[in-house]
Parts: structure tokens; sequence; C-alpha cells
């Protein structure tokens, strides 16, 4: 009985260890697929590492695919920002040929026709897409942004102010000599009963003369071009309820944010040279473009850490490439438009049609370099984030290659090594075979002898 407990414990004992000779055959032959990592136990602490350079992989792949899709983005809204500052550059050239008062009725209307061929262009583009998404619309990317009105209504007069007017007539705080600073950049015309025209000041409700407005100032900075000058005192009357804290008379009480009027018969009294004088605002007929989108960012987050959703916005919105006017900007109670510019082009659009010259040299040309300056300036922004995007491109590019450094150190196998200790795991093995098969028992009779 004690010879066959002994030559039991023989052959379990010597089992076991070929089994575990086995085993580390298995897991050598494991790393022939060019890891030495396949579980947790195989090195605990390499494996670790490499759960952290895995993680580390997916987040620089998922940003750089971020970074990829918001530069193609980008540069499908540049390529339409191009054209349309190309295309604001010729409208420019058109309002000063049309200004021109030598022009006859063909002339203008030629000249219209190809103004208004430029602004259904800017509207085209306006609605550039990539993919399936409307790269203008904001948020909401699936919506056509920009449409323009097949009828013509009734659209605010604005006075559009050069910098020296906006100057001196920017506040209490407006230099005689043109360098005071203000937002002021439009008035809105009005019609008086007595037949003459005047500009309302909506910041404050002040009016002035049509004359004073477009020379007369020039007259009284030039008696005296070092004089700090409150405009109200220049004014011919004031119309209650514009300005102030708590105002009740605002641009968005008459106009809607595009400028079409709510009510052409709506009237004003202000006393003028002591006499009360009824105004109407003047108006042209015109289309409209309208704005469907928001004015909301897109982001597209490049890097890990904190959030900035100014540098990683990758989109420009109706209201960035279009600005604002008097009808929808901060003071005016209205919501942004989207489309003040271009709005403002069709103004100017219908003041060619009717051969308006003295307009179009004055408020035309200031149109037109507002327009153009606006969307070029937002081009210029558009232009730098792009940049920094394809700086941080390439960022992700060198950490990639660290990260799969790092990864192949701590996971690759060492081929030769590798080699090295699989030969000589099959000769320990060969070796337990052979040496098993003599000192083994045979048979049952062996047991028995």
């Amino acid at each position: 009985m004690s010879i066959r407990v002994s030559s039991n414990q023989m052959v379990y004992s010597y089992q076991k260890q070929l089994n575990e000779a086995n085993n580390r055959q298995d897991k050598l032959l494991e790393q022939g697929d060019g890891s030495k990592l396949h579980r947790p136990s195989d090195d605990s602490v390499a494996y670790s590492k490499y759960l952290r350079y895995d993680v580390s992989d997916t987040e620089n792949s998922q940003y750089t695919n971020n970074v990829k899709t918001a530069i193609s983005w980008m540069k499908t809204s540049d390529a339409a920002l191009v054209n349309m500052t190309d295309i604001q550059t010729t409208f420019k050239e058109k309002t000063v040929a049309a200004a021109n008062s030598t022009n006859n009725t063909q002339d203008m209307q030629a000249i219209g026709k190809e103004m208004m061929s430029e602004i259904q262009e800017l509207i085209s583009l306006g609605n550039t897409m990539q993919g399936d998404s409307y790269v203008f619309g904001g948020t909401k990317d699936l919506t056509k942004p920009f449409s323009l009105s097949v009828e013509e209504v009734q659209r605010g007069l604005a006075k559009t102010l050069d910098d020296n007017q906006a100057a001196y007539f920017g506040g209490s705080n407006g230099l005689a000599n043109g360098t005071g600073s203000s937002n002021l950049k439009q008035m809105l015309t009005l019609t008086g009963s007595d037949g003459n025209t005047y500009y309302l000041n909506t910041n404050d409700g002040n009016i002035y003369t049509k004359e004073f407005v477009e020379s007369g100032y020039k007259d009284k900075v030039a008696a005296n071009a070092n004089a700090v000058v409150d405009p109200a005192a220049d004014s011919v009357g004031k119309i209650a309820g514009w300005g102030g804290t708590s105002p009740t008379k605002k641009v968005s009480t008459y106009f809607k944010n595009t400028g079409e009027i709510k009510d052409a018969n709506a009237t004003m009294t202000a006393a003028v040279a002591g006499k009360n004088v009824t105004f109407k605002f003047a108006t042209v007929k015109q289309q409209i473009a309208t704005y469907t989108g928001d004015n909301n960012a897109v982001s597209m987050v490049k890097k890990n850490g904190t959030t900035e959703p100014t540098a990683d916005t990758v989109n420009v919105t109706g209201a960035e490439i279009f600005g604002s006017d008097i009808f929808d900007d901060v003071n005016s109670g209205n919501t942004v438009s989207g489309t003040a510019m271009l709005n403002e082009m069709l103004t100017v659009h219908a003041k060619v049609n009717a051969a308006d010259h003295d307009w179009l040299n004055t408020d035309g040309q200031a149109i037109s370099d507002e327009a153009h300056s606006t969307t070029l300036n937002t081009q210029t922004k558009l232009g730098a984030r792009q940049q920094l995007y394809t700086s941080v491109q390439t960022m992700l590019g060198n950490q990639s290659e660290l990260i799969t450094s790092d990864i192949t150190d701590v996971s690759s196998t060492d081929v030769a090594a590798l080699a090295v200790k699989l030969m000589q795991e099959q000769t320990i093995y060969n070796m337990s075979l052979s040496l098993g098969a003599r000192i083994l028992p045979q048979s049952l009779a062996d047991y028995l002898s």
C-alpha cells in the first residue's frame, strides 16, 4: 500500500510540473501576436500603465477627429466668407458708380440689376452647407438660414452717420473736433408735417434738421474746433418717451428687427421753433432678407481640461456676418435679426432704382463700407481660429506618436528574448517528457511486483 501511495504522489507531482511547463509555453506563445500583456496577471504594473496610455490614446483620437471636422467646417465657412467680401467689394464700387448724377435711367436700372444679383449671391453663400448642415445657421444647422422675401415691404429709412457725424452726435461727451466716441451709428429719418426732413436720435429722442446733420455741424466745429459740446443743444426739438432709464418708446415700438415698419401711419409730435410738428417715419419700399438660424456657438472641443467656449467655437452666425443696425442693436428693444447689412444693402438697391444720387453719395457709400468691413472682420476672426485648430492638430499628432511609443514600450514583445525563452521552455518540456517515460511505472504489473 505504501508503494502505491508514493507512486501516486510522484505521478501527481510530475503532472503538475509538466502542466506548469506547458502553461509557460502557452503564455510565451501568446506573445507571438506582438503583445506581452493579455491579462492583468501577466504584469500588473505594466498593465496599469497600458490602461492609462490606452485611455490617453482614445482621447487623443477623439480630439483629433474633432479638430479635423472643425478645420473642414471652418475651411468651408472661410471660402464662403471670402466670396462674400469679394462681392461686397464689387457692391461698393457699384454704389460709388451709381452716385454719379450723370447716370441716366437705363444706367441706374442696369446697376440695380447687378446689385440684386450680388445680394442674391450673398444669400446663397449664406446658405452654404457642409455635408447636411448649414454652416452659418448656428445650432439650427439643419434649417436653411437665409431667405429673401418675394414681396416688397415698407422699411424704415435710417440715416447712416460717417465717423465724424457719429463722434459729434454721439452724446454729451462727444467732442466738436470729432474725436468723441459713441455707439451711435444711425438715426431714423422723419418727415415733418412742415414738409422738412429731420433725423431722430433714438437714444435720447432729440431731433435734428437734415441740413445740420449733413453739413451744419461742420460749420460749428470749424468755428470752435476744441470746444466740448452737448449735441442736445443743437437739436430743434425732442420727442418724449425716447431714452432715459425707463423709455416708453423704442425702435421696437414701431419696427420689426428687420426694419419693416409695423404701422406706416404711426405719428409723433414735438415742438419745433415754438410750433407743434407732426412726424412720420420715412420709409423705402424694398425686399427683406430674414434669418431663421440662431446665434449660438457650435463648439468642437480640441483638448482636455477646462472648456474654452470662445476658442472652441468653429462657426459664425448671421449676426456676425451681417452685423446689426438701428433696428436690431442693443438699444432697439428687438432681437438680433442676423440680416442687418443685407437689408441695408437692399435699401441701397432700392435707392439706386429710385436714382437718389445724393443719398447714395453719403448714406449709400457708408452702408457699403460698413457691410464689407463687418464681413471682413468676421472672416479675419474665423481665420485666426482656423490657424489655432491647425496648430492643435499638429500638437495632437505629436502627442499621438508619444502615446503610441509609450504603449509599445510597456506592452510590446521583445521578439529576440521571446525566441530564447520559447526554446528554453520547449527544451525543458521535452526533457520532462523523456524523464517521465523512464521513471514512471509502465503498467499495473509494476505496482504488484
